[in-house]
């Protein structure tokens, strides 16, 4: 049996896909069927909430493009931490909106916060060590910092 530690980086990174891919799949589905979106939001008991700030289709079309961008950065393990903050800001007002006032979503209501603790885990945690984030950051040097294969010139 592997050792627990061993399983870490597979693990998050299945984590990361696996949270990613809620975001992608709802941000395609904003952007391909717009007006379907948006007469749902409109029909939410708090769906004025949101239809104050803007028209329910312009709102659908700006979230959808937001978590089809920061749902594939954090696919990537890419700018991860800002990712997850970026997606749970979208998720709060959306699940307020949508889910909170009727019982028939109370199971939605919980999906989304239980979605929420998973983007708090990966704002708090990264990429991991399989990420773009991490793979940049080995081969971009710090400010200041001679990279290891220059300092062993230097040495010579």
């Amino acid at each position: 049996m592997p050792r627990p530690d061993r399983l870490e980086n597979p693990a998050h990174v299945v984590f990361r896909v696996f949270t990613s891919s809620i975001f992608l799949v709802a941000g395609i589905q904003h952007l391909a069927a717009p007006g379907e979106v948006a007469a749902r939001l409109v029909e939410a008991p708090l769906g004025h909430l949101a239809t104050a700030v803007a028209p329910a289709e312009t709102l659908v079309l700006g979230i959808g493009a937001v978590l089809v961008a920061a749902g594939l950065a954090l696919l990537l393990g890419l700018l991860t931490r800002v990712s997850a903050i970026v997606l749970a800001a979208c998720l709060i007002p959306i699940t307020i909106s949508v889910q909170v006032g009727s019982a028939a979503t109370l199971g939605p209501l919980f999906k989304n916060v239980a979605i929420f603790g998973a983007l708090v885990r990966l704002a708090v945690s990264g990429g991991g060590a399989w990420s773009l984030d991490a793979l940049l950051s080995r081969r971009i040097p710090a400010e200041g910092m001679v990279p290891d294969r220059a300092r062993g010139a230097q040495a010579r």
